[in-house]
């Protein structure tokens, strides 16, 4: 049996950790997504190398070349997806907060992943934040993503403990881990179901 692969476009900003999980779970012939470009707002972003040596299609379209406008540099990345057949977002790392324009155009078709259990602690220092706040677990979530940040419909979650010497770092590692686990299984999800209910989604956890 064939399976049909979406072309996805991955974002990302940086090493690329959350893109290298995508990429593997791609390669796979029984995997629903195929990687149709790697796109950064940043041209030394490491993670655009290991693409390129992967043999994937990778590029920058810097954001310091438009200045303060957001939504001009948000058209070109839109043009360049629509150019290389792309027909779901995964934002991987990708660290710009989104004008409506590009969460409008890409709406049910663009999903981020986030190292909290949200709604709790969106935006950024999640691991910080949630120490400082003594909660017991911890984890990511994979969410549609809206204009609001971090607001989107939930897809999944996977849920770490909080352990009493943890430091930042080896939380954050924890959470890293089953961020590499949660990603591909949640993007397989929803491509594979596409059209049930978001609840659908809801019960996809993994401890």
């Amino acid at each position: 049996m064939t399976v049909h692969k979406t072309p996805i476009a991955i974002l990302i900003s940086g090493r690329g950790s959350n893109m290298r999980s995508l990429i593997e779970a791609c390669a796979q012939p029984d995997f629903p997504a195929s990687v149709a470009l790697v796109l950064s707002n940043k041209e030394d972003a490491a993670g655009l190398e290991y693409a390129r040596e992967a043999g994937l299609r990778a590029e920058a379209i810097p954001h310091r070349l438009f200045g303060k406008d957001r939504e001009a540099h948000e058209r070109a990345i839109d043009a360049r997806l629509k150019e290389a057949g792309v027909e779901f977002v995964c934002l991987a790392g990708y660290m710009r907060l989104l004008t409506p324009f590009l969460t409008d155009a890409w709406k049910g078709r663009m999903i981020n992943i986030h190292p909290s259990l949200l709604p709790l602690f969106p935006g950024t220092h999640t691991h910080e934040r949630a120490l400082e706040a003594g909660v017991r677990i911890h984890g990511c979530t994979v969410h549609h993503v809206t204009a609001g940040m971090d607001e989107g419909p939930i897809i999944g979650q996977a849920a770490v403990p909080v352990l009493s010497d943890d430091t930042v770092d080896e939380l954050a590692a924890r959470v890293l881990e089953q961020e590499h686990v949660l990603y591909p299984m949640a993007l397989k999800k929803i491509l594979t179901d596409e059209g049930l209910p978001i609840r659908a989604y809801k019960a996809l956890i993994v401890t």
